[in-house]
């Protein structure tokens, strides 16, 4: 199945969150998705009920703007989407985030906080893990943040195709300026 970003009609980038705990995590994943285009595929159990203030909050007023998918397990998404693009974000990966190029329609799979992915799931598919570099002995960075990295390098090989790539000032007008 393709999906369409409804607005754009591209083939659209795919964030699939395992069993995420933190709601916060989540609104601010979501609202990443919204202002990208991005789909958002929450696979159970969730660690939060998806009414939650903390969620909304930090969604803000982007939930009427996201295209969100709920899948019942981990199999059920992988039984599903099995032929689609998977790569798996961990931080075990031998592969940069920046070593694949990336097709039009990926879907970037990302673990529960405390846990990641299943290692199982790794070790069978050790060509679509792929890790973001950082110094030795930290643990992870922040799921959000490690979302929008991964979105943002998928843009990035795509020209940032259909992305508004310049600022209006409120005040000012950028050809009135010396640059």
């Amino acid at each position: 199945m393709t999906i369409f970003d409804k607005d754009t009609q591209q083939k659209m980038i795919h964030i699939v969150l395992i069993e995420p705990e933190i709601p916060q995590n989540t609104g601010n994943i979501a609202r990443t998705c919204a202002a990208t285009g991005a789909a958002l595929h929450l696979v159970k159990p969730l660690g939060f009920s998806i009414d939650d203030k903390k969620l909304k909050r930090a969604g803000l007023d982007y939930w009427h703007q996201l295209q969100i998918y709920y899948h019942d397990s981990l199999q059920a998404f992988l039984s599903e989407y099995q032929d689609k693009a998977l790569y798996f974000f961990t931080t075990k990966a031998t592969h940069s985030y920046t070593d694949p190029i990336y097709p039009e329609e990926p879907f970037l799979v990302f673990g529960k906080e405390t846990k990641g992915l299943p290692e199982e799931l790794l070790f069978n598919n050790p060509e679509q893990c792929i890790r973001i570099p950082m110094l030795d002995q930290r643990r992870s960075l922040n799921l959000s943040n490690s979302v929008a990295i991964g979105v943002y390098e998928v843009l990035r090989q795509q020209s940032f195709q259909n992305m508004k790539s310049i600022g209006e000032l409120t005040r000012y007008k950028w050809s009135d300026s010396s640059i």
